[in-house]
């Protein structure tokens, strides 16, 4: 675990339909940001300027939020919470502001869920490789990883966090949509500071936040990807993912946010048995009966992500759980 590389830089482009798309690579996903254009796309011109701020603003928000709670690299307040565990057993860590909110939910959830969402449960990942090959770990070696996991053994009072030896923590379940939030909430603000307030859409590797509709009133288009083995082409090659021109759904997004989980590129396949990515803390083991993918709709892109995470970890109770809420969701099996 090293600090890592220099990102490249995000780069600018004009569309048809009069945007401006901004991407750039973080969180191991591509990042995306349409915004409206104000007047013609002349390069130079005072619209474009405006636009490459705001897209700086969302790059440097969310490669912010990735170095604090990487897992990968030695420098993040994760690996700090982590050093300190080992050198001191036993001993508390104080963890700021941001972080205890984080925590807090991830508490909350773990309540919820009655177990099921566990942000301890990184630590399978020493056993599980989601490659689309056929090995499967062996029932001892995930018994041995899985006596690791287990939130309520971890000491949390906010600010003060307690992780047991050979315990790690893993926010990868909160971070893309938090980030998409926080990007919102900043971008939001730079509009009110210039009087330049527009419409955008905020694409995080899939999971999106809008700001509101365009000028006209129209929405956002939003794709659903097509699981893989469903797609229409003729003798679908199972380990490569869906092609993006065929989207399972289109949904039209005015406002708030949307956030899809599911096993498009990250599965076992053994003895015609797929094995989802999704895993049971209780047990080590994939969630069995789990939908090929569940998207939801709803205020932020936290509360979509954590409803549509919370739902695959249902197993055959997804649609229940998601009908209980009262919000709109899609889940293809």
């Amino acid at each position: 675990m090293a600090a890592a590389a220099q990102p490249a830089a995000a780069l600018l482009q004009p569309l048809p339909g009069g945007l401006w798309r901004g991407s750039f690579e973080a969180m191991a996903s591509p990042c995306e940001l349409l915004m409206e254009r104000a007047g013609e796309p002349g390069l130079g011109s005072d619209d474009e300027e405006a636009a490459r701020r705001l897209l700086q603003i969302a790059c440097d928000e969310v490669r912010r939020i990735e170095r604090k709670y990487s897992r990968y690299r030695s420098d993040s307040e994760l690996a700090r919470w982590h050093r300190a565990a080992a050198g001191q057993p036993g001993q508390p860590v104080q963890v700021d502001e941001e972080s205890a909110g984080l925590l807090d939910l991830a508490a909350l959830c773990h309540q919820l869920s009655g177990g099921r969402f566990d942000i301890s449960s990184g630590v399978l990942r020493e056993v599980w490789r989601f490659d689309g090959s056929d090995r499967l770990p062996t029932p001892d070696a995930v018994a041995r990883v899985a006596a690791r996991v287990g939130w309520a053994r971890i000491g949390w009072q906010r600010p003060l966090l307690t992780l047991p030896p050979g315990m790690e923590l893993d926010l990868g379940g909160l971070g893309k949509e938090y980030a998409a939030d926080r990007v919102l909430t900043l971008l939001r603000a730079e509009g009110q500071r210039t009087s330049r307030d527009r419409p955008l859409l905020i694409n995080l590797g899939g999971d999106l936040v809008a700001s509101g509709p365009r000028s006209d009133g129209s929405p956002w288009y939003v794709g659903i990807e097509q699981p893989i083995g469903q797609t229409p082409q003729a003798d679908p090659d199972p380990t490569q993912p869906a092609h993006p021109a065929a989207p399972a759904g289109l949904i039209a997004l005015k406002t708030g946010a949307l956030a899809t989980s599911g096993d498009a590129r990250r599965f076992l396949l053994r003895d015609g048995v797929r094995h989802s990515h999704i895993l049971d803390p209780r047990t080590g083991w994939p969630v069995q009966g789990a939908p090929r993918s569940v998207t939801v709709a709803a205020p932020t892109c936290t509360e979509a992500g954590l409803l549509s995470t919370l739902a695959m970890l249902q197993g055959e109770g997804a649609e229940a759980l998601l009908a209980a809420q009262g919000l709109p969701h899609w889940v293809l099996r």
